[in-house]
């Protein structure tokens, strides 16, 4: 699945245009933290992970990925669909009545990609690790992937989980915590402040890697495989990916209030000549 470092540069600004357009269209939606997270999505899916294609839900052999910050599906959906999961000319239903692409991922429908259904916080991180144990009981020596947010955090069974991970030795798991320091209702440090997440983690008995640089593609591969040299030596890893929320378009930077807000018409044009592209950019 591998591209080179270009093709997946002008890819994260495709997807960048894809979740803009996804969410102005219906004027709904999650922006910021898809935005922010892009790197992420474009690294993973473009270089760092094993999968195969069509996707079967079991996947065996093959390394998972989790998305329990289901309300940043806007870039989930746009990286499945440029790494052909999908068609991208299905991007246009975002949202709409009778869509694969709710505004929280969901199973029913059989959307390829998508393995559980993430509209309510602090789960994703207990269904990888079932997801982990399963693979090796059956000698499945891939890895399980899981991405979640910052304010996610304060959901108490994410701590439930990260102590079961340690206690029993889950070591064929990579989570990533989308660190950008903001929330729905404001920064993190002003809602419930994370104290030291790195010092937390380490004491719940994590491998702990941090990158200052997420959106930085270059910086993200490199974390995401480092992170693969921990893994197999009987503690869990995690990274924490400090990013900027609305990354890439300057008047949704610096902000939570982008969270969970739509462009409008004018904003979405000056957005797009921010994230400009030679060949025309559309679904």
């Amino acid at each position: 699945m591998s591209k080179s470092i270009e093709e997946l540069k002008s890819l994260t600004t495709q997807i960048r245009r894809d979740i803009l357009r996804m969410v102005h269209a219906v004027n709904s939606g999650h922006p910021g933290g898809s935005l922010g997270c892009t790197e992420y999505f474009t690294a993973l899916y473009g270089n760092v992970m094993n999968y195969n294609l069509p996707f079967t839900m079991e996947g065996k052999n093959e390394d998972h990925f989790y998305l329990s910050n289901g309300h940043i599906s806007p870039v989930y959906y746009s990286t499945l669909a440029r790494f052909n999961f999908f068609p991208v000319d299905e991007l246009r239903t975002f949202r709409k009545l009778d869509s694969r692409l709710q505004g929280h991922p969901t199973t029913h429908e059989g959307l390829p990609g998508i393995r559980i259904a993430s509209g309510s916080l602090g789960q994703g991180l207990s269904v990888a690790l079932g997801v982990a144990e399963g693979k090796k009981l059956d000698g499945d020596k891939s890895l399980v992937y899981t991405l979640h947010g910052d304010g996610e955090l304060q959901e108490g069974q994410v701590w439930e989980a990260l102590m079961y991970a340690a206690a029993k030795k889950v070591d064929n798991i990579i989570s990533t915590i989308d660190y950008n320091g903001r929330q729905i209702d404001g920064d993190t440090d002003d809602v419930l402040s994370l104290g030291n997440l790195h010092a937390k983690l380490e004491a719940f008995g994590w491998t702990v890697l941090e990158e200052k640089n997420g959106n930085d593609l270059e910086a993200v591969i490199a974390i995401l495989e480092k992170a693969k040299t921990e893994t197999g030596k009987e503690k869990p890893v995690v990274i924490i990916l400090h990013t900027e929320m609305g990354a890439g378009v300057d008047f949704m930077m610096g902000s939570h209030a982008w969270h969970g807000k739509a462009p409008n018409d004018e904003q979405l044009n000056t957005a797009f000549k921010q994230l400009y592209l030679e060949a025309p950019a559309d679904y």
